[in-house]
């Protein structure tokens, strides 16, 4: 009686939870497991993106202007013009028919510098080689998202969730497989918020320490701790993001942000009296730490344009140099900034019309997700169409809105986390109604909506406090979701890849009227 009792317990305990038990109850499964997980997960990423890569032989959507550009950028060391006719010729093997007149290009330059690191490894000639860099960063940013949700939820379980979500989703999946900037930017993004995250584990205890260490009564101000190399990394990541797109200007305000906040609120439980002044005072720090590294990595990138005299714009102010108080700043420098004010004013007036436009106000009902490559002979179609997994989405804004609420109910600083991602990759995107914005953007955000979705599918598998029976039956929903959210995906996949297939099947994905 007394040998089959927990047997019989043990059989009527939710599937995850006998697992989960089964594997803490021997350290070597456990870190099996640790390892395990991600590589299974990655594999499974590496897979998707990888698999017939250089399939089409073709420029898609925007690859017209970023893979050449990152050619002759690797070549010359600044974006250059090609002639008319410059995307059949390149693609037939005319990969030298380039001028060295520099080309107005109205991104930073380390996104191309990326992409034309496949151009040294492959060469020219094969489209695999303007899409391999893009299918390495977005396969490393479902391993981050991983490592993301394993740091917030503590949980191996969840974390594989967020990792298998981000891995089979459509629009990952696109974005790692074309020669576009956004899923560096992705990638930077996610990265810098891990390197914050890596930070507070760091600092929330040296300050503890440091405050309680100093008097038996809270004092009046706390300690400014400098040694904080996260906070230095993040800067790095930041700048690395902005290089890659401007919007990464808006995750280094959203981090910065958070990081006063989260020091003001950790230094008043801690019982110091002039406790916002004092975060402003760790704010000044951490600017320090973090800004001016940022600025580095950024100017960086845009050496080769510096050390070159061929690029756009590269001596516009050389006969009308500043004057006066600013005189001093040397003459590239002049006229670097001189570019900077008409890249400024093209993304500001960017106002042209496009049939795949759609405002960040449509984002999160999915109305008009982008075709980028279409192709039909016969009754077979090819097509690459930039869809997230139409289930992930919808359930991943519903997700932040739960996430919110939650927010506001228990104050959980990992739902703060998520929700500054969410905010600092969307709410800018409102401000500018009139611009023509695409919903592939979104990748950026996708990795966040991800983490809510995770936490709120946590929160349907139960907490461990719950009945037997509410875990099992909230387990059952989540193992159901994958698994047609898994589903869904491979039915999508072949119009994310150029995939021949049949016209009527092309047809079924047709869900929406504004869809294809």
């Amino acid at each position: 009686m007394t040998t089959t009792a927990p047997a019989q317990h043990a059989e009527r305990l939710p599937l995850l939870d006998r697992v989960r038990l089964q594997i803490a109850a021997d350290p070597r499964r456990v870190r099996l497991w640790r390892w395990l997980a991600p590589t299974l997960i990655v594999l499974l990423a590496g897979i998707l993106r990888f698999w017939n890569l250089a399939h089409p032989h073709a420029l898609i959507f925007d690859e017209t202007y970023y893979a050449k550009d990152a050619w002759t950028q690797w070549n010359l060391g600044y974006p250059s013009t090609w002639p008319e006719g410059a995307d059949e010729r390149f693609l037939a093997g005319e990969t030298d028919i380039f001028s060295a007149d520099g080309s107005y290009v109205v991104h930073p330059p380390l996104g191309k510098f990326l992409i034309g690191i496949g151009f040294a490894l492959f060469g020219p000639d094969t489209a695999l080689a303007w899409r391999f860099m893009p299918a390495v960063f977005g396969t490393a940013l479902v391993l981050l998202v991983y490592l993301v949700a394993r740091h917030l939820t503590g949980s191996i379980a969840f974390a594989s969730v967020a990792g298998v979500l981000l891995a089979v989703d459509g629009l990952a999946i696109v974005l790692s497989r074309v020669a576009l900037l956004d899923i560096f930017l992705a990638f930077f993004t996610v990265l810098a918020f891990w390197f914050v995250l890596l930070d507070r584990r760091r600092h929330l205890p040296r300050l503890t320490r440091a405050i309680g260490a100093r008097a038996e009564t809270p004092p009046a101000w706390g300690p400014l701790l400098w040694n904080r190399p996260w906070i230095i990394a993040a800067g790095l990541a930041v700048g690395a993001a902005t290089a890659v797109k401007w919007s990464g200007l808006y995750v280094a305000a959203a981090l910065g942000i958070y990081l006063v906040v989260t020091d003001a609120l950790a230094r008043r439980r801690l019982g110091v009296t002039f406790w916002p002044m004092d975060a402003v005072r760790q704010g000044l720090v951490d600017f320090v730490l973090f800004v001016p590294v940022a600025a580095l990595v950024y100017l960086a990138s845009w050496t080769g344009w510096l050390t070159t005299d061929g690029g756009y714009g590269r001596h516009a102010l050389d006969e009308t140099p500043w004057s006066g108080l600013w005189s001093w700043v040397p003459l590239p420098l002049q006229n670097l900034w001189a570019y900077h004010e008409q890249m400024y004013g093209f993304h500001v007036g960017l106002t042209s019309g496009h049939s795949y436009a759609s405002p960040a106000w449509q984002w999160p009902l999915l109305t008009r997700p982008t075709s980028m490559y279409y192709q039909q002979d016969g009754d077979l179609v090819q097509n690459i169409y930039s869809m997230p997994n139409p289930l992930i989405w919808w359930a991943g804004v519903a997700a932040v809105l739960w996430l919110t609420y939650r927010f506001v109910v228990a104050r959980d600083w990992r739902h703060a986390v998520v929700l500054t991602g969410i905010a600092a990759t969307y709410v800018p995107w409102l401000l500018y109604p009139e611009r023509t914005i695409f919903q592939f953007y979104t990748i950026a955000i996708v990795p966040f909506m991800v983490l809510a979705l995770t936490f709120a599918l946590r929160d349907v598998a139960g907490r461990p406090d719950d009945s037997a029976s509410r875990r099992i039956s909230g387990q059952r929903v989540v193992m159901v979701f994958l698994v047609v959210a898994v589903a869904i995906s491979a039915f999508w996949y072949p119009i994310l890849t150029a995939t021949s297939v049949p016209y009527e099947f092309w047809q079924l994905h047709n869900w929406m009227q504004s869809w294809i």
